[in-house]
């Protein structure tokens, strides 16, 4: 297995998505180790993420929205009237009937451990974005915020689907725009990236919008990216549909 890491720098979310399944096809096994993904403009083709969500409900999976709220709950952003408060409000009051419709939610989500990470309801996403509002605040390690929880995911399951995602940066760049970096021991690639990656940009829009500033970039690094649940043949399948569209 090559350990060489393989970047793919892109204006576009669906062409990444696009290049990296290319990249798995590839390669001699089903996994790239590292991937790293730097997104800018943040543009998407809304015909390549449709034929991905097309192919993801014939396996009865999520689709990348589903899978994207997970992470940033946009709609929810959206039926509140941007007010982030009620956001947070609205989001912990749901949280029962979200954990309860979809089993795969039962032990959190990343938006429940970015807003509400321990029995205290730390609200790790708040700190963040009070701390980029406040300029006397210097501090960049303040602009963290964890995913994994040891005392609850070091478990002796023999399989744990949550969290994939361990934890996010912010920092202000040069220009004074706005960077989101992310870090994901092991992501599935076929079910989850193109939504986890559709989330964190989300999330990224959110923290601009809320302070003001713009989203300039966004990062992942990803230790192990797995093509999971289909097998290279109908990888390749998908790949010539979206091929087609270009």
């Amino acid at each position: 297995m090559n350990t060489s890491p393989f970047i793919i720098e892109e204006t576009n979310l669906s062409d990444a998505w696009r290049r990296t399944l290319e990249k798995i096809l590839h390669s001699s096994g089903k996994e790239i180790t590292p991937l790293v993904i730097s997104l800018t403009e943040f543009q998407e083709s809304k015909s390549i993420r449709n034929i991905l969500n097309l192919h993801l409900v014939n396996s009865g999976l999520a689709t990348t929205e589903t899978v994207s709220e997970t992470i940033f709950p946009e709609s929810l952003y959206q039926l509140v009237g941007t007010n982030r408060n009620e956001l947070y409000k609205e989001y912990r009051n749901n949280l029962p009937r979200i954990k309860k419709i979809d089993s795969r939610n039962a032990h959190g989500t990343y938006f429940e451990r970015l807003i509400s990470y321990d029995e205290k309801g730390l609200n790790q996403l708040e700190i963040i974005i009070s701390s980029l509002e406040n300029e006397n605040i210097k501090r960049r390690s303040k602009l963290q915020a964890s995913i994994f929880d040891p005392t609850k995911d070091h478990s002796e399951r023999p399989f744990q689907g949550f969290p994939c995602l361990q934890h996010i940066t912010f920092y202000k760049s040069e220009n004074g725009g706005l960077i989101l970096n992310s870090f994901y021991a092991i992501q599935y690639f076929y079910q989850r990236a193109y939504g986890n990656w559709l989330g964190l940009i989300n999330l990224g829009k959110f923290v601009a919008n809320e302070t003001g500033l713009k989203f300039e970039r966004f990062n992942c690094f990803i230790g192990v990216e797995q093509l999971d649940s289909i097998n290279k043949s109908q990888a390749q399948e998908i790949l010539k549909e979206m091929n087609e569209l270009i």
